[in-house]
């Protein structure tokens, strides 16, 4: 089992950046695929980004990519979402989640979530 917990989230204007993290607990950490989802008031809970358990492989949502990058530290147990040209349509909340698996954007195929973190971006 893991326990995750997110930090970074905050105010931000548009154009601006952020850096996400996400602490794990547990010395299994690096056998998790990690994933970061967001969740905008009564929409669904969307995909972000992707990482496999070695770092080696990241997959991304069409409306971040080429502006989020996600990484890992499996040293310091840590997942990582830098956030760069923020708009205000990024503005959710973000969720870090782990799962025992390959890559994939579902939220159902994740096994454990943290507690999320608010980023709101201003226009």
């Amino acid at each position: 089992q893991v326990q995750l917990v997110e930090s970074g989230g905050g105010l931000v204007q548009a154009g601006g950046s952020l850096r996400l993290s996400c602490a794990a607990s547990g010395r299994t950490f690096s056998s998790y695929t990690m994933g970061w989802f967001r969740q905008a008031p009564g929409k669904e809970r969307e995909f972000v980004a992707a990482i496999s358990w070695s770092g080696g492989s990241t997959y991304y949502a069409d409306s971040v990519k080429g502006r989020f990058t996600i990484s890992r530290d499996n040293a310091k147990n840590t997942v990582y979402l830098q956030m760069n040209s923020l708009k205000p349509e990024d503005t959710a909340v973000y969720y870090c989640a782990a799962r025992l698996g390959s890559l994939d954007y579902g939220p159902y195929k994740y096994h454990f979530w943290g507690q999320g973190t608010q980023v709101t971006v201003s226009s």
